[in-house]
């Protein structure tokens, strides 16, 4: 008896220090683990939304940069993370539904994380340097296909979103092309601006900018409808392309095990940061589309994330990519 009454304080006394540390959550600064290079749509993202969910934290969320294999290096770190709420990781269509398709990962995408919330959601651009002589993308089509042994792609990394929608491309386009591998969507971006590469299927986050500046070409956006920030670019189903639907979406996920009330102060962070007019706008530039507020709690992103497993293996899986 006097085991069992000792076992039962000791339980109450864990269950009371996790409820107090959840309850002085945060007490010192939080991790944001990025996946990819700086400078990149995630990384772009995830700064504008750790600026802002400091201020509803009151702790200041550190961006760190954990870059390889197509984002499988940082993700696996937040995996094997400790679950006390200070480290989180971004991630979104590539690195939660496409890499778990064609590598042999030691964590399972959909069940070793807690999702905390969708961010936001954008199409990508198919976008080209500016001496590609194309003026659409049916144009485009024709000089790929003229210059298919010399003509190249930049993707984020093999197996990342560039890639993958590049393929989709080829096999709807029946056009060819050389993918050349990069550490992230800015780098390629940089070779893509510089005349490195031919041509990228990009996320809007990275390209609009470059676009805006003139540095490259638009030529599409990967949607059913046009981009509110870049209306002047139309749809793949306007220009001759239809069916190539690809939206790249992002989501914050911590380590599996994280304490429920922890989540939630993330969530109710996410929320608050999300109405903020000047993230809307900042996000809106980007290209990026806010979910409304119901999609922004931890079961509409796992809901979500397991649909999109659902679409996305079978086609990844039937292109036979795999990882390197």
């Amino acid at each position: 008896m006097h085991k069992l009454r000792c076992a039962i304080l000791l339980i109450a006394a864990l269950a009371g220090a996790r409820d107090a540390a959840a309850q002085s959550y945060p007490s010192r600064p939080i991790t944001m683990v990025v996946p990819y290079a700086a400078g990149g749509p995630t990384d772009t993202i995830a700064r504008i939304m750790a600026e802002r969910m400091r201020a509803s934290l009151g702790q200041i969320i550190v961006v760190e940069n954990v870059t390889g294999a197509a984002g499988t290096i940082g993700v696996g770190k937040v995996a094997r993370s400790a679950s006390d709420g200070y480290t989180i990781c971004i991630g979104h269509w590539g690195t939660h539904v496409v890499n778990p398709a064609i590598y042999a990962l030691p964590y399972d995408a959909l069940k070793d994380f807690e999702p905390v919330a969708m961010i936001a959601t954008n199409p990508q651009l198919i976008v080209a340097k500016k001496a590609v002589p194309a003026q659409d993308l049916q144009g485009l089509v024709a000089w790929l296909k003229a210059n298919s042994a010399t003509a190249t792609q930049g993707t984020a990394g093999h197996g990342s979103a560039s890639h993958i929608s590049g393929v989709y491309f080829q096999s709807i386009t029946g056009a060819r092309f050389q993918f050349v591998p990069y550490r992230g969507a800015g780098p390629a971006m940089q070779d893509l601006v510089a005349g490195q590469v031919d041509l990228m299927i990009d996320q809007a986050a990275n390209s609009l900018p470059q676009v805006r500046a003139g540095t490259i070409k638009a030529y599409a956006v990967t949607d059913k409808v046009r981009l509110p920030a870049a209306p002047d670019i139309p749809t793949v189903d306007e220009v001759g392309v239809p069916g190539l639907h690809i939206a790249i979406w992002h989501g914050l996920w911590m380590p599996k095990g994280t304490p429920k009330e922890i989540i939630a102060k993330l969530n109710a962070a996410v929320v608050e940061t999300l109405a903020d007019a000047g993230v809307r706008g900042r996000l809106a530039q980007l290209g990026q589309e806010i979910p409304v507020r119901e999609q922004q709690t931890p079961q509409a992103l796992f809901a979500y994330h397991q649909a999109e497993i659902e679409k996305w293996w079978p086609v990844i899986k039937a292109a036979n990519i795999k990882g390197e």
